[in-house]
């Protein structure tokens, strides 16, 4: 897979804008490193841009949505609600002083706010970006539980009683989806994959709690 430095590097060449300054790249990862993350990290990060490789030619506007990418969890704070709307803000300041037109930072302003309910609204580009952030949930078995220990450990200031609904929650919001996976290539590797891991989470009640 492409290293973060040289994806970043094509990234603004689909754009069609000069590389911002090296602080700028170092000042994003340093996000995803932050101690507080467990799943929202690098690793997470990574293994969007490997999906997005396998979709890049379904959107039509591919350097907005790699930059969507780069900035969709520029800030996680599990303990606060306005997340996608600080990492899209980070997202416009760059393209800002990039000298980016209207156009490209409303777009880019647009996928990365998507991802707080994961609808695509019949937009392409989106449809790539919430398949993309979603295909953790069609991930191996052992990748799956994993991802669920991590999403826990972001969430270790509520109680368990409360997680664990809360959790069952959002798991049975996607299980009641008609479909979720927007893009026919995804639907197609990932959707009863993701299913059989929601109903084996939920079934064998493996929603973890705390650690102690």
């Amino acid at each position: 897979m492409m290293d973060r430095t040289t994806r970043w590097q094509q990234t603004w060449q689909q754009l069609g804008m000069p590389l911002p300054p090296q602080d700028v790249f170092e000042a994003l990862l340093a996000g995803y490193r932050e101690p507080r993350r467990h799943y929202h990290t690098l690793q997470h990060l990574d293994e969007c841009f490997a999906n997005f490789d396998r979709l890049v030619d379904e959107g039509p506007h591919p350097g907005e949505i790699a930059l969507a990418l780069w900035y969709h969890d520029a800030v996680y704070d599990a303990q606060r609600n306005d997340n996608e709307a600080r990492s899209s803000e980070m997202a416009r300041d760059c393209l800002r002083a990039a000298g980016a037109g209207a156009a490209v930072i409303d777009r880019v302003d647009a996928l990365i706010m998507s991802t707080r309910h994961h609808v695509p609204e019949g937009d392409p580009d989106r449809a790539v970006l919430i398949d993309v952030d979603l295909a953790i949930l069609g991930s191996t078995p052992e990748r799956f539980a994993e991802y669920e220990r991590q999403i826990r450990a972001e969430y270790a200031h509520v109680p368990d009683a409360l997680y664990r609904e809360k959790r069952r929650e959002v798991l049975e919001g996607y299980l009641g989806r008609s479909r979720i996976f927007a893009t026919q290539r995804f639907h197609d590797a990932y959707e009863e994959k993701a299913r059989e891991n929601l109903r084996a989470s939920l079934r064998a009640s493996t929603i973890p709690q705390q650690a102690a």
